[in-house]
C-alpha cells in the first residue's frame, strides 16, 4: 500500500491510489479528533458543530468558550487559506506533487501537536484550563 505514496499527491491519480488517500486521511483525522478531544474536552474537527457550540456558548454566556470556538474556526479558515495558497502556488509551477508540501506541513504540525500534547502536564495554569475559569 505505501510503495505508491509518492503517488498520493500527484495532480493525476487512480481510483486505488484515491482510495488509499482516502484511507489514510481518514485515520489521520480520526486521530486528530481524538487528539483534540483529550486535549481540549471538546471534538475539533467538525467546523459545523464547532460553530454551533460557539452559538450555544455565547447564549449561556460562557465567553471562555466563545473565544476558545472562534479561534477554533479562524484556525480552520487560516489552514484552509495557506493549503490552496500552497496548492496554487505550486500548480503556477507545474510541480507534479501540488499537494504534498500542505500534506507535509499537516504532519509536522500534527507531530508538534503530539508532542506539546504529551508534555503539557509539565506547564503550569497558563496553558492549562483550570476548573475555577470554566475550562476557558
Amino acid at each position: 500500500m505505501f510503495h505508491s505514496s509518492h503517488a498520493w499527491t500527484a495532480l493525476q491519480r487512480t481510483p486505488k491510489t484515491n482510495f488509499q488517500l482516502g484511507t489514510v486521511l481518514c485515520f489521520v483525522a480520526g486521530a486528530t479528533n481524538a487528539g483534540g478531544f483529550l486535549a481540549v474536552g471538546q471534538y475539533t474537527s467538525h467546523m459545523s458543530g464547532m460553530v454551533s457550540s460557539v452559538a450555544d456558548s455565547l447564549i449561556l454566556g460562557q465567553w471562555g468558550l466563545v473565544i476558545s470556538g472562534v479561534a477554533a474556526v479562524l484556525a480552520f479558515l487560516a489552514g484552509a487559506m495557506t493549503t490552496a495558497w500552497m496548492v496554487n502556488w505550486a500548480m503556477r509551477r507545474h510541480l507534479h506533487s501540488a499537494y504534498g508540501r500542505p500534506l507535509l506541513l499537516e504532519a509536522l504540525l500534527l507531530l508538534v501537536f503530539g508532542l506539546f500534547g504529551a508534555g503539557i502536564d509539565r506547564f503550569d495554569s497558563p496553558l492549562v484550563p483550570t476548573p475555577w475559569c470554566g475550562g476557558l
